[in-house]
């Protein structure tokens, strides 16, 4: 799964990466949580790529309560096509989720050593998203995603059954464009990430706590490896 994610990119860095034209506001976010905003990239029929700030849970359109959003912060690849909260968003309203790294727990005896997870060259990346829009009942539409999520590749195997689905730079375009409905080929797209391009590191147990939102949270408490 992915439960726990990072964003201290800089607004520069990011707007090249995800090749964005509008302006973006400093992120610097070390610890985000569900239900927390976070930042992402849609692409509307015709248009160029648009940042969007959403909710971290999707609450489907059709949903009578918000507080399912708690349970869909990830979409599992497997069955994506087929849940009824997922069906519709993976045909017509994927998105980028912005990132530069995430964490997973490692159990050792009697406590779980935190890591942080990231590209070999620090470069930001994206998670598959999906997206919706809910309406309040005073009228005030809410969007909200989803973090798709895959087997593990070699490296993430020792910390958890699950990884985020991370998506190649080459393939945002076809993930982004809402012309694209085959689901076939766009399952294709949410293998396990090459784990020679990514590295982890044990960091400061800070980043159990929501609360804390700063770098220490990626402290280093040994050696990087």
């Amino acid at each position: 799964m992915c439960g726990r994610f990072s964003l201290g990119a800089s607004a520069a860095t990011l707007a090249s990466h995800f090749n964005v034209q509008e302006s973006l506001a400093s992120t610097g976010r070390y610890n985000i949580a569900p239900s927390q905003e976070v930042l992402t990239v849609v692409q509307r029929s015709g248009s160029t790529r648009q940042v969007r700030r959403m909710r971290w849970g999707l609450i489907p359109s059709w949903a009578k309560d918000p507080a399912i959003g708690t349970q869909l912060i990830n979409a599992r690849a497997e069955t994506v096509a087929t849940k009824p909260a997922f069906r519709v968003p993976l045909r017509e309203r994927r998105c980028l989720i912005l990132t530069d790294g995430f964490y997973e727990w490692e159990s050792q005896g009697r406590r779980k050593q935190p890591w942080f997870i990231r590209m070999q060259d620090g470069r930001p990346f994206a998670f598959a998203g999906l997206w919706d829009q809910w309406t309040d009942p005073a009228g005030r539409g809410v969007e909200s995603c989803t973090i798709i999520t895959t087997t593990p590749n070699d490296l993430i195997r020792r910390f958890h059954h699950r990884m985020p689905a991370i998506l190649s730079p080459r393939d945002y375009d076809l993930w982004l464009d809402v012309q694209v409905r085959d689901v076939a080929r766009l399952l294709t797209l949410l293998a396990p990430h090459p784990p020679e391009e990514m590295t982890a590191c044990p960091v400061s147990s800070l980043v159990n706590n929501p609360a804390n939102d700063s770098p220490a949270c990626q402290s280093s408490t040994i050696d990087r490896k």
